[in-house]
């Protein structure tokens, strides 16, 4: 169940996490609707049982318990990811319960190929952030362990894809041995239209990352600075965020016996007005 708080106490349990509050300036648009820094442990192991009403609101992992069960929610073991759905030579499938794991007031997401198969993949989803017209989204993070192979796109995916065709929002993206980019889907496009932000920046120091969503509106910050700003064919219909983390698409093949790791620090979401 969702925990409806009040501003006073929004802003009493982001300082009790750790987290400062959203700025004055922030405050006439955006409203903090969820925050964690991820001071509860979960051991590996135990996001597990994650096929319960899959997608939605409604989803949950049941090898989880208490807050961090109401809170979030992993694509199940057994789903194929990108490069597996595009038929790569080395793609991979959804495997949280030895991908992920919460210690040390971090998020740790541990992808890896054995000596044979696919990669075991990760994708997480803060469920106060599923289905959300227009949004702020901020993470703090770093690949504490760079491999080739391992990638990130971390996305706003629509609630119905059918309802808004090719809407798709990405940042942070590309491969974690290369440069963080932006990218920001046309809606109704044909042939994938979108546009697309280098940064310029690697993924193996602390970034923090920002997507920006407002009507006819996306923007991209990466610590602190502005990378990126898109005003054709923005999306419009509810979408969900997900931290979605699988094999490389540009070419690249994990080795056998290889793992990659991300840290995430924190993650905060905004409703907008």
């Amino acid at each position: 169940m969702r925990r409806i708080l009040t501003a006073a106490a929004l802003a009493a349990g982001l300082l009790l996490a750790g987290l400062t509050a959203p700025t004055a300036e922030a405050a006439p648009t955006w409203h903090l609707r969820y925050a964690d820094g991820f001071n509860t442990a979960v051991t590996k192991g135990r996001f597990t049982d994650c096929n319960h009403n899959a997608d939605t609101k409604a989803a949950y992992c049941g090898g989880l318990t208490g807050s961090v069960r109401a809170s979030w929610w992993a694509y199940p073991a057994g789903w194929p990811d990108t490069a597996t759905q595009w038929h790569y030579p080395v793609g991979g499938y959804y495997d949280p319960a030895t991908t992920l794991w919460i210690s040390g007031g971090q998020l740790h997401i541990r992808m890896w190929r054995g000596a044979t198969g696919n990669i075991h993949s990760a994708t997480i989803v803060p469920k106060a952030m599923m289905g959300q017209r227009y949004g702020r989204y901020e993470e703090r993070f770093r690949v504490s362990k760079v491999a080739t192979g391992y990638k990130s796109a971390h996305l706003l995916w629509p609630v119905n894809d059918a309802g808004c065709p090719n809407c798709e929002v990405d940042f942070p993206e590309l491969e974690w041995n290369g440069k963080i980019a932006a990218f920001a889907h046309h809606k109704n496009s044909i042939g994938g239209d979108q546009d697309g932000y280098d940064t310029g920046k690697t993924w193996g120091a602390w970034r923090t990352s920002v997507i920006e969503w407002r009507p006819g509106d996306v923007r991209f910050y990466l610590d602190g600075k502005l990378v990126g700003h898109s005003t054709t064919a923005v999306p419009d219909k509810p979408m969900s965020w997900d931290i979605q983390n699988e094999s490389a698409l540009n070419g690249d093949k994990a080795a056998p016996n290889t793992s990659a790791q991300m840290d995430i620090e924190y993650v905060r979401g905004w409703s907008w007005s």
